[in-house]
């Protein structure tokens, strides 16, 4: 039975001759199955989320209907039976939660749809119990981290007893646990009976849908089953995505010549193939009368000893941070951490949600002020009682989570003209800073400077904002997950922009991420929180080697790590230190 038809919708943005038309969705048509799990993938700006929003009426078609369970969007009589059977969860729960209590908020919407109270306490004891938060049920959500605050929001949509559950890139801003914990919940309730349609940049989790639709420009450009979608890997690159980690590990060895017979988008099966592999070569060795079957792998695809010299250039020592301080809720967000970091290195830093990465860096250009501790800036002392502000921020940069949320001014010329205007720099000076900014960033200056930011696509929104920062030429540039929610081909050259200005530069980079690829790749060393307090601070090869430890704090490997290490519990004799993919196919060639 069908739950959704969607039939030869159009939907177009502006609405007046000032404003500039876009077309967001072109004469689009889909159905979906009731029960069914559809993950749909795309690059930024290729219409998910718009499509996502048609599907409870949040967003009409110009043109075109869109029935769900068999009821008109456009009906304005039907619209709240439709919400109640079409629930949506957004990419950020803190904009869905309401209440000062979890209880509270997941009995939101019923009491919206006004169901009686015996019923609605019953639905949201239920609902909590579906996402496993029952426990929290007396809790204030915004103590609570991100994982639990998405589940949170996903008991709310429960809790009003949806046929049809629709999220928008729900795990992007989380740590690897909570994204495990939510696609857990996501897959059960699939289970249950739930019609899911999951919009993600994750392949990994696109893959475990029953079906994948691949956008593009406001159409279906391809739908299918994982299997189909992915067998055509090279279609799916060309549309700026990428694929499996286990996809491209099975590509990439069987250009190397092993006797690979499928390219497998699961692990699992890839390697019980590989083991496979081994255990045959190994007999045929046996038979020739040559036992040594294993060769001495060299040292491969590791990073390099990257310790540096960090006396003398930035320095934190006995850093605290008490937010709510003497009130019910305070709590220690920084308990005296301290570090030093030299001129030009290149931090990673990680942690699970609520870790306190975000309140640290915050410290590091004075947005929030310290309890206790000192941070000191080529011998300044930057948390001195009536230091310079301005002077702080003008040698230390930091770019937000979301930097497209930063933009404010008419022009991507005047926003990025901001800053060094503020430093008191000379018109032709300023204009020299801004060309110099985009050219950094990968943006045209005759192309982009008379532009509105607003009309910019996502990535280049975040280049933008991230040029208003350079602009200014600090020292120290604080990067808080800037490839947050984008697709994966925009992921890739803003961290390449990153790479390519610290190289160029020589400049200090503070890189928060959830990311332990990007972390590994980029990183001279990584610093590890928990609860507040610093962990660890190392190289990656170090702290990546620690991986029990990061499993108790909640973090992931680097992928091609963590698949060297399923190889080795399962029998095959790898090192397991390999943090790219060159040298984790060559691990496996040398011990195949």
């Amino acid at each position: 039975m069908k739950f959704i038809d969607i039939q030869n919708i159009d939907v177009t943005y502006g609405t007046n001759e000032e404003e500039k038309l876009i077309t967001a969705l072109k004469g689009l048509s889909l159905q979906v199955d009731e029960g069914t799990f559809v993950a749909i993938i795309g690059k930024n700006g290729s219409g998910k989320s718009t499509l996502a929003k048609t599907l409870n009426g949040l967003i009409l078609p110009g043109s075109g209907k869109v029935y769900v369970s068999g009821l008109d969007t456009s009906d304005k009589e039907q619209i709240w039976e439709i919400r109640e059977q079409c629930g949506m969860v957004f990419q950020n729960p803190d904009n869905q939660l309401v209440a000062a209590v979890v209880e509270d908020d997941v009995a939101f919407g019923p009491e919206n749809l006004g169901v009686p109270s015996d019923e609605i306490k019953k639905r949201v004891y239920a609902a909590l119990e579906q996402v496993e938060m029952i426990d929290f049920k007396d809790k204030a959500p915004h103590l609570l981290s991100g994982g639990q605050k998405q589940r949170v929001a996903i008991a709310g949509v429960l809790a009003m007893m949806p046929k049809c559950i629709v999220l928008d890139e729900p795990t992007a801003m989380l740590d690897p646990q909570g994204r495990a914990e939510v696609l857990k919940i996501i897959k059960q309730l699939n289970a249950d009976g739930i019609t899911v349609v999951l919009i993600t940049h994750f392949m990994e989790e696109a893959a475990q849908a029953d079906q994948i639709i691949i956008m593009d420009d406001g159409e279906i450009k391809l739908k299918g089953t994982p299997e189909e979608i992915f067998k055509d890997w090279k279609q799916i690159k060309r549309y700026g995505l990428d694929i499996p980690h286990a996809l491209e590990y099975s590509i990439a060895l069987k250009e190397k010549g092993l006797p690979i017979e499928e390219c497998h988008i699961e692990e699992d099966k890839l390697i019980k193939q590989l083991i496979d592999i081994h255990d045959e070569k190994k007999m045929q060795a046996c038979k020739n009368n040559n036992p040594k079957t294993e060769c001495e792998a060299g040292d491969v695809g590791g990073c390099i000893d990257r310790t540096c010299d960090t006396e003398g250039f930035l320095s934190v020592k006995n850093l605290t941070h008490i937010y709510s301080k003497g009130m019910p809720y305070e709590t220690k967000a920084i308990d005296d951490v301290s570090f030093d970091v030299a001129r030009g290195e290149f931090i990673g830093v990680i942690g699970h949600t609520g870790s306190g990465k975000s309140t640290l860096i915050q410290h590091l250009n004075g947005i929030l002020k310290p309890d206790e501790g000192h941070i000191v800036l080529n011998g300044v002392e930057l948390t001195k009682q009536g230091v310079c502000l301005a002077e702080v921020r003008k040698n230390i940069g930091l770019v937000f989570q979301y930097p497209e949320y930063q933009l404010f001014e008419e022009t991507v010329e005047k926003d990025i003209a901001f800053g060094p205007k503020n430093l008191g720099l000379s018109e032709d000076e300023v204009k020299e800073r801004v060309k110099w900014a985009m050219e950094t960033v990968g943006l045209s200056y005759e192309r982009f400077a008379q532009v509105s930011p607003f009309e910019l696509s996502g990535g280049q929104k975040r280049r933008v904002a991230i040029a208003g920062v350079i602009a200014m030429k600090p020292e120290v540039l604080v990067f808080d997950e800037p490839t947050a929610g984008l697709d994966p081909q925009a992921h890739r050259d803003i961290l390449k922009m990153i790479s390519d200005f610290h190289k160029k530069e020589n400049a200090t980079i503070f890189l928060v991420s959830h990311n332990m690829k990007d972390v590994a790749e980029l990183s001279d060393r990584v610093l590890v929180m928990d609860d507040g307090r610093l962990n660890m601070m190392d190289t990656p090869d170090n702290v990546f080697a620690k991986y029990r430890e990061l499993e108790e704090l909640g973090l992931a490997l680097p992928p091609t790590r963590d698949f060297l290490l399923k190889l080795k519990k399962s029998g095959l004799p790898v090192k397991g230190e390999a943090m790219t993919l060159n040298g984790c196919i060559e691990e496996i060639i040398e011990v195949i």
